[in-house]
């Protein structure tokens, strides 16, 4: 048998609980040679709470767990073993697709492990800002001050900010926690 992506639907914020299960249960339940990966996309995502820049993360696809096994034969039918497997772990509403599950394309998978991996490097704002939107400025030492978003460099997480300082316009370098819409 041949393993292949398969998308999981499990009850709103249970993804890790249900990844962690089947992970606990692979050797008990002797399903080694039938799941190779079970994956749950996240990224990190940065916001300001209290005047602090706290990272957090975000699951790139809620109520989603990706599962690399091996379901169907060569016929394409449904293998019992590893579907009831999957079934009854708590958490699990069912597979996409439901009781004649299509797999997902090998590139699909690609792209959302690229996806994993870029947003590993970086932290990605909560928020997301446009070229001319008034923002107010809630760190350093232009505190309390509004501005006007002149460039986003989204690869660095920065903006160019253009602040009326005395009475003269000056442009501001700042990192996205550093502001907040107005």
């Amino acid at each position: 048998m041949k393993s292949q992506w398969f998308v999981i639907h499990t009850l709103s914020g249970q993804e890790q609980k249900v990844k962690d299960s089947i992970g606990k249960r692979l050797k008990s339940e002797e399903m080694e040679e039938y799941l190779n990966e079970v994956l749950v996309p996240i990224e990190k995502v940065v916001e300001v709470r209290n005047g602090k820049k706290t990272v957090t993360s975000r699951k790139l696809y809620p109520g989603y767990v990706f599962v690399d096994m091996c379901l169907l034969d060569e016929n394409h039918r449904r293998v019992e073993k590893p579907w009831y497997f999957i079934k009854d772990t708590p958490g699990v509403i069912g597979f996409v697709g439901g009781d004649h599950p299509t797999p997902t394309p090998q590139e699909e998978i690609e792209a959302i492990k690229d996806q994993i991996n870029e947003a590993e490097d970086r932290e990605k704002p909560k928020v997301n800002f446009e070229v001319g939107e008034t923002i107010k400025i809630n760190d350093g030492p232009f505190l309390n001050f509004s501005g006007v978003i002149e460039e986003i460099d989204f690869e660095r997480g920065k903006l160019k900010v253009t602040v009326n300082i005395f009475g003269r316009n000056t442009p501001v370098e700042l990192e996205y926690w550093q502001v907040e819409k107005s």
